[in-house]
């Protein structure tokens, strides 16, 4: 069989489908792991607003996508006395939020149907064999194509097969996420609006949140609580890996508890709500490529390169991966040139995302400022320390 294959059908995988369709490959199928939609997965994620103007106008994101906007951000700490805490600092935040399932259905309903989307296919290979490319699925079939993309996450199974030896870094620390339906948080007396983010810091770490479009219509609060584990539990997490909702543990939940008791009491009693059964975890790890593509083979989204969730970039950037590919492809080249040239415009945007994560991890989690002593006159100067890499969010493609 001839045509272009993509392992993984989530954000990446269905804008990497759309990009080699629009540019003119005649056949392309994408191998999905799971079986069913992946509209029920995942939080909340925020795309900067330039971004996604870009975006929009390469005609991958439009306004059908339920989103909120935010403004602003603001960085707050306990002082002992007010029920929400002290701001310390405030910056523009000019993202828009999203659910995560709902982003992905909008991209899944725009790969046309001659795409051949395929669902519960493991790929457990991938080999470039000079002529094609030979794609192992779990059941042993093996199918052939004119190239690859890997669009399969940070456990990528095609960037396995050009980098055997590489793999995601643990950072060392973790990720506590979950989200809060509004009706159950507790009275907000003016602590924070409908379009502020709040990044609430505590010895140890800190938790960020904001509010994006529910499911069922209503919003919901978005949050994350970045810490370092106990020590004894490390060893855990040198493998990638993530824990669903309900699969974390009393260590872990035992844990989180002990933070909340670090923040101001409002924050503290809005994680108190939250169901434990309904809390996900996930070790931080970043990655970056020698090369986001070799020969007959590329690499999109986390593949390509896993940047920590502080750059509020990951899923703009599989997105602008997509845009790229899309515009290598339309200038006629072929595969091996055409992927060369992706290679050449997206790397040093990649490395640069994860450097700034790597930044982010240590300023704000393992290497965090003295809160108590921080001041609005103080807080710009220390975030222009930190953000020396590009900017939050993910730079503009032109």
């Amino acid at each position: 069989m001839s045509g272009v294959a993509v392992v993984g059908g989530s954000v990446a995988g269905c804008a990497a489908a759309l990009a080699v369709g629009r540019a003119g490959a005649g056949n392309v199928t994408v191998f999905e792991r799971t079986t069913g939609g992946l509209r029920g997965r995942g939080v909340g994620l925020g795309i900067l607003r330039e971004l996604y103007r870009e975006l929009a106008d390469a005609d991958y994101l439009d306004d059908a996508t339920p989103h909120l906007p935010l403004s602003t951000r603001h960085w707050i700490t306990g002082d002992g006395r007010s029920y929400g805490g002290r701001v310390v600092g405030s910056q523009d935040f000019p993202f828009r939020s999203y659910d995560w399932g709902s982003l992905w259905q909008g991209l899944r309903d725009r790969v046309p149907d001659h795409i051949d989307y395929r669902t519960g296919c493991p790929v457990v290979s991938v080999a470039d064999t000079g002529p094609d490319v030979v794609v192992t699925l779990a059941d042993g079939t093996a199918e052939r194509f004119d190239a690859v993309l890997g669009a399969d996450g940070y456990r990528s199974v095609v960037r396995a097969a050009l980098f055997p030896d590489l793999r995601p870094r643990y950072a060392g620390y973790l990720l506590w996420r979950g989200t809060l339906p509004v009706a159950d948080l507790p009275p907000q007396q003016g602590i924070w609006a409908p379009t502020e983010a709040a990044g609430v810091t505590f010895p140890g770490g800190h938790l960020m949140m904001y509010l994006i479009p529910g499911r069922s219509g209503l919003p919901v609060l978005n949050w994350a609580v970045y810490a370092v584990p106990p020590a004894e539990l490390a060893p855990r997490w040198d493998d990638p890996t993530s824990l669903a909702p309900g699969a974390i543990g009393v260590d872990l939940l035992d844990h989180l508890a002990t933070l909340a008791e670090r923040m101001p009491p409002y924050w503290r009693d809005l994680l108190r709500r939250m169901p434990s059964e309904e809390i996900l975890a996930q070790p931080i790890y970043d990655l970056h490529v020698p090369a986001c593509a070799v020969g007959r083979i590329g690499l999109v989204g986390d593949a390509a390169a896993v940047a920590r969730p502080h750059t509020g970039g990951g899923v703009a950037k599989a997105l602008q991966d997509a845009v790229t590919l899309e515009s290598v492809l339309r200038e006629g080249m072929a595969w091996p040139d055409a992927l060369r040239a992706y290679d050449g415009r997206r790397g040093p945007a990649n490395r640069a995302l994860v450097e700034m994560g790597r930044a982010l991890g240590r300023a704000t989690v393992l290497e965090p400022p003295d809160w108590r002593a921080m001041t609005p006159a103080r807080f710009p100067q220390w975030w222009a320390e930190i953000m020396t890499q590009g900017e939050l969010g993910g730079t503009r493609l032109r």
